[in-house]
């Protein structure tokens, strides 16, 4: 059995990272919320409970066909198709969050995981000629050598890719630190091809990014929300209070989630005491859960949150209630519309089963499931920003939230802001 074809059949509906990790996901708008920090191993006792309810006589019947007619059975090995079975199990759920992961597929998505790897550093996903860049890494080397999100590459060193799965051509184009990755792209309005050289470099992306802008405008982008997000985000509110800092911007763009307690207790820092932060609704309801903030502070501050449509689940719950408590505006464009909670269940044999097991609601029990969180202010990137690499949603965003402190109120920042957007 094809090696390549049986790992591309997990991620056929994800986007795959260009690093080292070649057939994982890494913070991609797919990565969703993960309910708990650590797996769940499955009791021995309920392993055999459900054994009785498939009837599995056809499959024996077709198995047993296949031994003894299948003209290459010699070459078919059991493991593969074991693992296809349960592949298979998984992917007729129809659900894409939910999904099966070898020991090998395993291990890397745990490295990736650490936010510590090697490539490119860009986000793609499988179309007819080749892979289009889904999006781009912040400081990675393919945004350095002028890749753009929309790209579509269909050539890597001289190996074309129309023709190779998913994980053929990322496999093509990713490489150790160092290396160069010759790319053919076409790009949309360009009439000819471009030919782009990038060096591959070891990328190390921090869950937290904070900075200080002029007018005291304070900025932390949040890349992911892992286990020590929260802690990191905590530390860089401690040093805006001490600052007399009251304008924030925090942007969750090409956020595509993690876990769910640390948006909760990012929230937490942010709005008021005891109020509902998200829901979350299990098949058996009496596991439905409300959780709450512990604020015990009073927050002042006039906080704009950036978001694309690369922001899911955790990102989408900060955004939703941050909203619904009127403590933010919203800007730059619709979010992906994530709104399921997946838990790991560890294998004996190292595997893994991401599985849906609930679903989140915002806090005034709104799902967001396909719609996402619309803006309240939307503002769309123009050619040249990219030819001259001028982020203009962070630079309105400066802007908003200089005008909303200026203002006082949210949503008249939001209309006067949106009426001089129509004059122009």
């Amino acid at each position: 059995m094809n090696e390549t074809k049986k790992r591309l059949s997990f991620w056929t509906v994800f986007s795959i990272v260009l690093t080292s990790f070649a057939a994982g996901l890494l913070f991609s708008h797919y990565l969703g919320i993960w309910m708990f920090k650590n797996p769940t191993t499955i009791p021995e006792t309920l392993k055999n409970t459900y054994k009785e309810e498939l009837d599995l006589t056809e499959f024996w019947e077709v198995y047993s066909i296949l031994k003894q007619e299948y003209y290459s059975a010699e070459k078919v090995k059991k493991e593969d198709l074991q693992e296809w079975i349960i592949v298979g199990l998984v992917e007729s759920l129809g659900d894409k969050h939910s999904e099966f992961m070898n020991p090998e597929v395993n291990k890397k998505f745990q490295e990736v995981l650490s936010g510590d790897f090697e490539g490119i550093g860009a986000v793609v996903e499988k179309v007819p000629l080749g892979v289009k860049v889904e999006r781009i890494l912040k400081w990675s080397p393919a945004k350095k050598a002028g890749v753009f999100s929309g790209d579509i590459i269909i050539e890597a060193n001289g190996n074309k890719l129309e023709w190779v799965d998913l994980y053929d051509a990322v496999d093509k184009i990713k490489g150790d630190a160092g290396t160069t990755a010759l790319l053919k792209i076409i790009r949309q309005g360009e009439l000819d091809f471009l030919e782009i050289s990038v060096t591959r470099e070891k990328i190390i992306l921090p869950s937290i990014e904070s900075e200080v802008f002029e007018e005291n405008i304070w900025y932390i982008a949040i890349n992911m929300y892992g286990e020590t997000t929260s802690q990191e985000f905590i530390k860089a509110l401690e040093e805006l209070q001490e600052s007399k800092v009251q304008k924030l911007i925090i942007d969750v763009r090409d956020n595509g989630g993690g876990y769910l307690q640390s948006a909760v207790e990012i929230l937490s820092k942010i709005i008021p005491d005891g109020e509902v932060l998200v829901q979350t609704k299990y098949r058996d309801s009496v596991f439905n859960k409300n959780y709450y903030s512990s604020n015990t502070g009073v927050f002042e501050w006039k906080i704009v949150i950036l978001v694309n449509g690369n922001s899911a689940s955790a990102s989408e719950i900060t955004a939703g209630a941050l909203r619904e408590y009127n403590k933010a505006i919203v800007v730059w464009e619709k979010t992906y519309g994530k709104w399921s909670v997946q838990q790991p269940f560890d294998m004996k044999s190292g595997s893994l089963l991401k599985l849906t097991i609930a679903n989140w609601y915002t806090p005034k029990g709104k799902s967001i499931e396909g719609d996402g969180i619309t803006p309240d202010i939307e503002i769309l990137f123009e050619k040249e920003d990219y030819e001259n690499q001028y982020d203009r949603q962070l630079e309105e965003a400066k802007k908003i939230v200089k005008q909303f402190q200026e203002v006082g109120s949210l949503q008249l920042t939001i209309d006067q802001y949106n009426e001089k957007k129509k004059k122009k």
